[in-house]
């Protein structure tokens, strides 16, 4: 089954587009992602939608962020997305006549539920700024390593 990667997808250009003071077009971002402008469109009224983004139209529009990424966490940007359930494993079967599987049922559907809620639980503590901070540290010790190597060249 093929994952769903809307969520890793638009936080990656969301993160882009805070790192650039100008405004993306559908085309840019579909090249970055390697996917239909359409697509990004679609995806990105969600955003719009949940106030996280804002587009303008004509010459120099675009997409541009209108949210701060210290309020905003990665449940926000799943749930703007439309993001799927966490979990696809499910029952053969809703409501079974069958013993074993009630048991089998409820004992899926205990351990899936908790699990998904510890996910989202995990995934609202994580605002996209920490995610920011964390790619600038990331970015600055690349820097630091490419400035030492052409120095001893």
């Amino acid at each position: 089954m093929r994952s769903d990667s809307r969520l890793s997808r638009m936080l990656h250009v969301l993160l882009h587009m805070a790192r650039h003071d100008q405004p993306f077009t559908s085309e840019q971002i579909a090249t970055m992602l390697n996917t239909n402008p359409v697509v990004v469109r679609r995806t990105m009224a969600g955003l719009r939608k949940a106030g996280y983004v804002r587009s303008e139209k004509g010459h120099g529009g675009g997409w541009t962020l209108s949210c701060d990424l210290k309020e905003v966490t990665l449940l926000d940007i799943h749930k703007a997305v439309g993001g799927p359930r966490i979990f696809f494993i499910g029952h053969e079967n809703e409501n079974p006549s069958c013993g074993v599987a009630k048991v089998v049922n409820t004992a899926l559907g205990d351990v899936l539920k908790e699990a998904e809620a510890l996910v989202m639980q995990r995934l609202e503590a994580i605002p996209l700024a920490e995610l920011l901070a964390e790619f600038e540290q990331l970015y600055k010790a690349e820097m630091a390593k490419l400035d030492r190597k052409m120095a001893e060249q």
